[in-house]
């Protein structure tokens, strides 16, 4: 499943986007992110993405969990959202 990662400063409706893409493309995407900035960033492009899919007759779910992630050699524990058709 492809992953895509998002930050405190990503713009949620190029995420929204970029999940969308992989929707149409693979069926499935994880979202990953780390803070609660990112978090929000991330929910926000879900909820966008849902709308871009919704015309076309996909429904979107989410399924958060959390994941174990190295960054800069520390480990840190990140949301995982994996969104799917319903």
């Amino acid at each position: 499943m492809e992953v895509l990662k998002v930050s405190a400063k990503s713009v949620p409706n190029s995420v929204a986007g970029a999940i969308a893409g992989v929707i149409r493309e693979k069926g499935a995407v994880e979202v990953q992110a780390v803070g609660a900035g990112a978090s929000n960033q991330a929910v926000k492009a879900v909820a966008i993405a849902r709308g871009y899919l919704a015309p076309s007759g996909v429904d979107l779910v989410c399924v958060p969990a959390f994941a174990n992630v190295v960054i800069d050699g520390e480990d840190r524990t990140a949301i995982k959202l994996i969104v799917e058709p319903r």
